[in-house]
């Protein structure tokens, strides 16, 4: 058993670090501010090979593993985890179309997908279908020239601002079974967008409904076969919420680094506040809870790529864990920094907004405990 890094591994996590530090870090507020990331920021992540990390090297990705995405994500969200994620829906996306279209889909859809000239986003959720997914209310009828869409998807990352949508809609039964995938460009006759959400965290990404009303698209735009979409929507989150620990476990290391950095400076009573021992305690278990988190996710990611019987439990567990670890630790960053990391110019209070949302998407950590107590009484 090797813990190590290789150092393609290392590489790569480098190469992540430098750009999130040089391209990323120094705007990441503005854009918040802003309310979007420029358009321009992606084909300079794509050229790095980013936006289709675990896609085929034969449909134009990677070809990376689980693990080597991890590495990626974790660098960029010491930068940004609102940037970093979002990279980790284009890359669902991507890796549901590399999966499961058809050639003729993948040489339309996944070039510019690659360059990120076309952006990505992924629509499953809906106002009244949130962990209950398969309860999702779109409908798609069939028509002689493909498929006429109705219905609304909630909390969008991308909405009105992504080029392709990836949507689950009811083609058939109620249930999984009746679920299909479909893709929507940007511009479609009967696709509009709802208002910019007003979040707590993740600002810089544009988050609206998506409507479809009468939204007419061809039937070479169904993804894979019908009735199989709710599965390939489930195949694509164990990855997805590996990536989003990773978003949770970088941020709370640029947190703890900053804080260490603040302690050395600031001082109180005579000494800097790194000095008194009950505070380096609280360090102490904020290292010890971060080494944890990135041990398990990393196992959790061999497991996932070497086809584990129990990978999807692992991811589940690692995604409930490592989230929550990230944000504990980015409040006690917040609480050691005391009313400087109440200011937005510490950068602190950002991160405690951002991965406060982590405990909620990619499946809710009360799912993710479903989850695993199903795994376990199965056996």
């Amino acid at each position: 058993m090797d813990f190590a890094l290789t150092e393609e591994q290392s590489a790569i996590f480098d190469m992540a670090y430098a750009f999130g530090q040089e391209h990323i870090a120094p705007f990441a507020r503005d854009w918040e501010a802003q309310g979007t990331i420029p358009k321009d920021l992606w084909p300079q992540l794509g050229e790095l090979g980013f936006a289709g990390l675990y896609v085929s090297e034969d449909s134009g990705g990677s070809g990376l593993s689980r693990l080597d995405a991890t590495l990626v994500f974790e660098a960029l969200s010491m930068a940004c985890p609102s940037v970093a994620a979002f990279l980790s829906i284009h890359n669902m996306c991507a890796k549901m179309i590399d999966s499961f279209a058809d050639d003729a889909m993948k040489a339309r859809v996944l070039p510019k997908a690659m360059t990120m000239e076309t952006v990505l986003s992924y629509c499953l959720t809906e106002p009244g279908s949130g962990s209950d997914a398969a309860a999702l209310k779109t409908r798609a009828e069939r028509s002689n020239e493909g498929y006429t869409l109705n219905g609304t998807k909630a909390f969008i990352s991308g909405g009105g601002y992504s080029d392709l949508y990836v949507a689950m809609v009811r083609t058939g039964e109620d249930g999984p079974k009746g679920v299909s995938a479909v893709l929507i460009e940007d511009g479609t006759p009967g696709l509009s967008f709802g208002g910019l959400e007003d979040k707590m965290g993740w600002r810089s990404q544009p988050t609206r409904q998506v409507q479809f009303d009468d939204c007419r698209i061809p039937a070479e735009n169904l993804l894979g076969e019908e009735g199989h979409g709710f599965k390939y929507a489930m195949g694509g989150l164990d990855g997805g919420r590996l990536n989003i620990a990773a978003c949770s476990l970088g941020a709370a290391q640029t947190g703890l680094t900053s804080t260490l950095a603040y302690m050395a400076e600031r001082k109180a009573f005579g000494k800097s506040i790194d000095q008194f021992q009950a505070l380096q305690f609280r360090l102490a278990d904020m290292e010890i809870e971060l080494q944890a988190a990135r041990t398990f996710l990393r196992q959790a990611a061999w497991k996932l790529d070497t086809g584990a019987p129990d990978a999807t439990k692992f991811c589940a567990m690692a995604k409930k864990f490592v989230t929550e670890t990230g944000s504990k630790v980015v409040d006690q960053c917040l609480q050691l920094h005391g009313g400087y990391g109440y200011l937005a110019d510490y950068g602190i209070e950002k991160l405690v907004r951002d991965l406060r949302v982590h405990q909620i998407l990619e499946g809710t950590n009360e799912i993710m405990r479903l989850i695993v107590a199903r795994q376990m009484l199965a056996r």
